[in-house]
């Protein structure tokens, strides 16, 4: 299938919020072409686009008979919103890689991309003939990000984020985690990659291939839980009583006073003699301040927070 624009994506800059700090358009005059479709991929690209990169998408043709500005992105089908964030300012096409005029396309725009993006698994790559020593050799001034699900020879294990997360212990109960950590945690450790990959191009002056592995995400966000940093009653972990999720009158409140100035804050208003660390992990500690907060509404936990220099906020029930 020839290259197309997709006519449901349109290219437009976006205006930072108020106050913003302004990015250092770190990748500006860098070319990425991602052919990586979910969320890993996007993710990345977005964080790139961000950085003042130029992007460009390649996305398989929709199906026959798909109405007009449908993507096979299966992305769009999960959630449309999340979609267009996601590409917002990026150049979308299609092209059949499993074509030779795909492949000529491909490889075309490659003749013009300093970093390539990927999150196919690498038995998929040698089907598409796009091996790093193949694509290497046709295009030494190119680097290439590969986004997969496990490091190394377990590339090509079948996985998501939800099997990362629970391989790495950060699975509690039968409920889903809030959001998606290691797809997410992974879009940033592959946009640092493609500034790396950048850096060695200048440096060296031919490109890099680099591996970033979900899995390897969220082994790292799962770290202060095996240093033991958030396990139960551990400081962070529920035991240190200004570190707690707690309910209050009319909802919930986060506190996190953890250091000891915020504790002896946090103690002073519930009415606590605060006698150092210990104090904050006595079981009587934990039941004097929910007993208290259980008495304050969220509008007079957010005013005291503001008064007494308290971390906290107040959550809807």
């Amino acid at each position: 299938m020839a290259l197309s624009s997709s006519p449901s994506i349109t290219t437009r800059k976006t205006t930072p919020p108020a106050g913003a700090t302004p990015s250092l358009q770190s990748l500006k005059g860098v070319r990425v072409l991602s052919l990586a479709l979910n969320l890993p991929g996007p993710a990345a690209l977005m964080r790139c686009r961000e950085m003042g990169a130029s992007c460009v998408k390649l996305e398989p043709p929709p199906p026959e008979g798909a109405p007009a500005g449908s993507s096979s992105d299966p992305m769009k089908l999960y959630n449309a919103t999340a979609y267009a964030a996601l590409h917002e300012g990026v150049r979308i096409a299609t092209a059949d890689l499993k074509s030779e005029r795909g492949q000529k396309l491909l490889h075309r725009e490659l003749a013009k991309t300093d970093v390539l993006l990927t999150s196919f698994r690498p038995a998929a790559l040698v089907k598409l003939g796009l091996t790093w020593k193949a694509l290497h050799k046709q295009h030494p001034h190119l680097s290439q990000v590969a986004i997969v699900g496990s490091p190394g020879e377990r590339a090509d294990e079948p996985g998501h984020d939800l099997t990362y997360l629970a391989k790495n212990d950060l699975i509690t109960g039968v409920d889903l985690p809030a959001t998606l950590y290691a797809d997410m945690g992974g879009s940033l450790m592959a946009s640092g990659a493609v500034l790396q990959a950048v850096m060695h191009q200048r440096a060296k002056g031919k490109g890099i291939f680099l591996e970033v592995a979900l899995s390897s995400a969220a082994a790292y966000l799962a770290l202060p839980r095996a240093w033991g940093l958030t396990q139960a009653g551990a400081a962070v972990g529920g035991g240190h009583a200004g570190y707690r999720v707690y309910a209050c009158k009319d909802g919930r409140v986060a506190v996190a006073a953890l250091e000891p100035h915020f504790a002896a804050s946090l103690c002073a208003a519930a009415g606590v003699a605060a006698n150092g660390m210990k104090t904050m992990f006595a079981p009587a500690t934990h039941e004097a301040i929910e007993a208290w907060l259980k008495t304050r509404t969220r509008k007079e936990l957010d005013k005291l927070a503001v008064q007494q220099d308290i971390p906290l906020h107040t959550l809807a029930p």
